[in-house]
């Protein structure tokens, strides 16, 4: 039985929610990058705005890996 329930639910909540806001974000830079005006502009969108979009999209789903460590390390020391 273990007493980190909520830490875990939580852990698959933000990482739903990470994964939608990835999809969100892939979705935004591509509308961002047909809506500017020229070429060197798009590839900036692409090159720069699109990966710093998706970095900062997976930080709840690096934020639920770390609930999810901090639950299994407290079953493991309540197991002893």
């Amino acid at each position: 039985m273990t007493h980190y329930g909520t830490l875990r639910m939580w852990a698959v909540v933000l990482t739903i929610y990470g994964w939608l806001a990835i999809l969100a974000a892939v979705i935004g830079s591509i509308v961002w990058a047909i809506e500017v005006s020229g070429f060197w502009q798009t590839i900036g969108v692409l090159l720069i705005g699109l990966p710093v979009a998706v970095f900062l999209a997976t930080l709840p789903i690096a934020l639920a890996q770390a609930f999810r460590a901090i639950a299994d390390v407290g079953d493991t020391l309540s197991a002893r």
